[in-house]
């Protein structure tokens, strides 16, 4: 599924498009989430998504998402999503949100996700913190 946007943006979720060295480069170096992540991880977390999607500006990746949906477990997974600094302010960071969340296969599903910042952009999409949900932090 692909959809244009206003100034030239494109939002795709084509796993074919997506240029792994630059969400590596991304995550592995600018991220607070996974600082340090290997390129054969990232590679086998994308082909393993259930959905990836892609903010291209022209053929350059400018931002990026993924889905893992847990239907035994009865949720939808976010994560790894973040737009480069310098497309950010355009309002790609909700449209990516909402093509990830609310237009694609799993728009009905309950939805999680992890984030220190952010939470102004994932409440518009009725992302709350939960009273039930329980984390082990990683040792």
């Amino acid at each position: 599924m692909r959809k244009e946007l206003p100034g030239g943006y494109v939002l795709d979720d084509d796993r074919g498009r997506v240029d792994l060295d630059e969400v590596h480069r991304f995550i592995s170096e600018d991220s607070y989430w996974a600082a340090g992540r290997p390129r054969e991880h990232m590679r086998g977390l994308i082909e393993r998504a259930d959905r990836v999607v892609s903010v291209f500006y022209g053929n350059a990746q400018v931002g990026f998402s993924r889905t893992v949906d847990s239907p035994d477990a009865g949720l939808t997974y976010l994560a790894d999503v973040y737009v480069l600094p310098e497309h950010r302010g355009k309002g790609l960071g909700v449209e990516l949100v909402r093509f990830s969340v609310d237009e694609g296969p799993f728009a009905a599903n309950r939805w999680v996700l992890h984030t220190k910042d952010a939470h102004a952009l994932y409440a518009k999409f009725g992302f709350a913190a939960g009273e039930r949900l329980l984390e082990r932090p990683r040792r």
